[in-house]
């Protein structure tokens, strides 16, 4: 996958687990809507690189401070591709971690609204491609709504890659490149 943009090394926890019916999920955040950056958007745990820490340890620091995983309740099984963001300029490492069912997250009050729990089928399920607009951009990008919940961007991308790499999800569009919107239109 090619990566665009990102000065910033960061890096997430895509983290699965497996309920009692054989069902996987994947857990994720939603940020809250006072954020300076990405603000109410649903994202892996994760954040920027610390000095002197690995990007793997960056992944399970940010999980264990934004929804209290302890590190060593990870299992990691690998890694995806990075992926750039365009307006804040990370370049964000994932890995793919096991956790245990039944985890009692504790959301980081100050950063994270909610952590939600979403199976792998009903990501699958909801997935299309909408026309977005952003910051005044509109785009064409793969979304995946569950519950009323839209998962976008560098996630939607780190997601995408994890689908398709596992067989689950469709192969990989090109990604997005944003085009002002035509004077006029809002």
């Amino acid at each position: 996958m090619d990566v665009h943009g990102g000065r910033t090394d960061s890096a997430v926890l895509v983290p699965l687990f497996t309920d009692a019916s054989g069902d996987v999920h994947a857990v994720f955040t939603k940020r809250r809507e006072n954020l300076k950056r990405h603000a109410g958007e649903i994202s892996f745990p994760g954040g920027s690189r610390d000095d002197g820490e690995t990007l793997m340890q960056t992944a399970l620091r940010e999980a264990h401070e934004e929804v209290g995983l302890p590190p060593e309740a990870v299992e990691i099984v690998g890694a995806l591709a990075p992926v750039g963001t365009f307006v804040t300029n990370y370049r964000i490492y994932p890995f793919v971690g096991l956790i245990e069912p039944g985890f009692e997250w504790i959301a980081q009050e100050t950063e994270v609204a909610l952590v939600l729990e979403f199976r792998l089928d009903d990501l699958v399920a909801g997935h299309s491609l909408k026309r977005l607009v952003r910051r005044g951009m509109a785009f064409k990008t793969d979304v995946y709504e569950v519950d009323g919940h839209m998962v976008w961007g560098a996630t939607a991308r780190i997601l995408g890659d994890f689908l398709f790499r596992t067989g689950a999800g469709p192969p990989l569009r090109p990604l997005p490149r944003p085009t002002p919107r035509p004077e006029g239109q809002h």
